[in-house]
Parts: structure tokens; C-alpha cells; sequence
């Protein structure tokens, strides 16, 4: 099964490579327009010349079965069309783009070549939140915060707060009928920003702050008295009278920890069984983000 890896970056170096690279089955080519970002990667997964790659023309040239896409959320919609109209099944990091008519583009391409495109949101298959669908969730609350990184609103918003606005969507128990945000923006700088779901017998929150002091993500989902909380994507604590704290094993890899591990293989396994895969749910997330990053802008002027 030949792979391609677009992209050499921190992600696809931590979080990417170290699985891809473990599969027996799998003939790794790594595609990037750097030659020393792909000589320093090449040499330390032992690669030969002939699966390294600095054209894109020249990695499809080799008859791919499958992609993942870790290059600059930029070029994306370049890198994903290419790879769609040659028929090669696609993962892409979050965002698909920037611009939601990119995103919606994509996905109707995906559509109209019958290709699969899966989008990196890998915290719906982290074991810490994928448990959480199996607690009650009338009150979801997300909480995703760094240190003295304002920014820009639509990369802010598209490039980290996506994560929070998907798992929100992933674990609400219905329908979404009523949505609200909330946000700080100084000097064109998003400081902080507060999105609110709300459905039938739930509501679900997500916060990010980009000046809160501390980098962190919490995860709480709460009813019927009993509340169940993920730190870090790490530990998990269940509260019913006393807690009870269940840590990440000493020998569990991050990878498998936030998801990474879990739905790389869901991605090759539906590559290999030759089921398509739809983003069209990932699109709804965007979409959702749109909403966000439009009521933050009209919020600044």
C-alpha cells in the first residue's frame, strides 16, 4: 500500500510519522518543497531516495493508495484538488481551508470523483472524550486555552478553536436549534472567545482564551448528577459523591491518547476496504466555525 505524507511539519513529525511508519503493509513517500526538512526526515525513517519526493507532480506520479495532508492550512485547497482529481483517497489536517466556499468546494469534489476526504479531527476518536458519548450530557462544557497567543480571528478560530467547536458537535445529545457567541477582540486580536449550543434538554459550551495563563483542555460532560471529566485529554475523573481518577497508562503513546493512532487506522482500514469516506459532516463543523469567526468580526467593528 503505498502512502504519501504532504508536509513535513511538527505535526506530521510528533504525531503523524511515528504511525505511519510503524506499518508493515504501508510504503511511505514524503512529499516537501524543503530539501532539508525531507533529507532529515528521509534519513531518520531510512527511506530510500526513490520514496522522497519534493514535487507533488512527482509523489502522485507514483500511483498513490492513499494521502495525508500536513502542509500549511494555505495550501490546502491546491494540495487536496490535485490529489481529488487524481482519485487518490485524502486526509487532511483541520481546517480544510480557511474560506468556506474552499471547504465546500472540496467536498463536492470529493463527492463528484467518489473519493474519500477525512478530515483530522482526531479528538473524536481520543479514548477520554469517545467515552464521554456514553455519559448523560445535558451540560457539555470544552474548555481549550493557551498563553499570549492572541490572534487573528479567522486563524484562530480555523486552525484551534475548530477542535472545540467539533467535539462540541460530536457530543451533544440532539439537535442544535439555538447558537451564541461571545468573544473579546482587541487591536484586531482575538483574545478570548465563547461559543454557546443549545437543543432540546441540553446545552453545550466551548471557550478558548488565548491569554489565560496556563495551557490547557478540559473536557466536562454532566447530568442526571453525575459529571465525568477529561484533563488534558490524560485523566478522566468521574464525579458521583467522591471522584474517581483513571490516568493514562505510564507505556500509552500520545498518539493513542489524543486520538492520532486511532484514526489514521480508520482512515487506511476504510482506504483498504474500499469504502468511501464523506467529509460532508466535517463541512457542517466548518460551517459552524464560519458562524463563529463572522460573529467575532462584527463583534470588532
Amino acid at each position: 500500500m503505498k502512502v504519501g505524507c504532504i508536509g513535513l511539519g511538527d505535526i506530521a513529525r510528533k504525531a503523524y510519522l511515528p504511525v505511519l511508519s510503524t506499518q508493515p503493509d504501508i510504503e511511505l513517500h514524503l512529499q516537501t518543497r524543503t530539501p532539508a526538512a525531507l533529507a532529515e526526515v528521509g534519513d531518520s525513517l531510512h527511506l530510500p531516495a526513490a520514496q522522497r519526493h519534493t514535487d507533488l507532480a512527482e509523489l502522485l506520479a507514483q500511483d498513490l493508495d492513499a494521502a495525508f495532508v500536513h502542509a500549511a492550512t494555505v495550501a490546502h485547497p491546491e494540495i487536496v484538488t490535485r490529489l481529488l482529481e487524481a482519485g487518490v483517497p485524502t486526509y487532511v489536517d483541520k481546517p480544510l481551508a480557511y474560506e468556506l466556499a474552499d471547504s465546500e468546494r472540496l467536498v463536492r469534489l470529493a463527492e463528484e470523483r467518489n473519493v474519500s476526504l477525512a478530515v483530522g479531527f482526531n479528538r473524536r476518536y481520543a479514548p477520554g472524550y469517545a467515552q464521554c458519548l456514553d455519559h448523560p450530557r445535558e451540560l457539555v462544557l470544552m474548555q481549550k486555552n493557551r498563553v499570549g497567543l492572541p490572534e487573528a480571528p479567522r486563524t484562530m478560530v480555523l486552525d484551534d478553536f475548530i477542535h472545540v467547536v467539533d467535539t462540541l458537535r460530536f457530543l451533544v445529545p440532539g439537535p442544535v436549534d439555538d447558537v451564541t457567541v461571545r468573544a473579546r477582540v482587541e487591536d484586531g486580536l482575538l483574545h478570548h472567545v465563547v461559543l454557546q449550543l443549545g437543543g432540546d434538554g441540553f446545552t453545550a459550551l466551548g471557550v478558548m482564551n488565548r491569554l489565560s495563563g496556563s495551557t490547557e483542555e478540559i473536557l466536562e460532560v454532566s447530568g442526571q448528577d453525575t459529571k465525568r471529566q477529561v484533563l488534558n485529554l490524560a485523566d478522566v475523573i468521574d464525579h458521583k459523591g467522591q471522584p474517581t481518577v483513571r490516568r493514562r497508562g505510564d507505556w500509552v503513546p500520545v498518539a493513542r491518547q489524543r486520538g492520532i493512532e486511532q484514526v489514521v487506522f480508520a482512515f487506511l482500514d476504510a482506504v483498504r476496504a474500499g469504502k468511501v469516506l464523506s467529509a460532508r459532516d466535517a463541512l457542517a463543523t466548518h460551517e459552524l466555525c464560519e458562524r463563529v469567526v463572522r460573529a467575532v468580526e462584527e463583534r470588532a467593528a
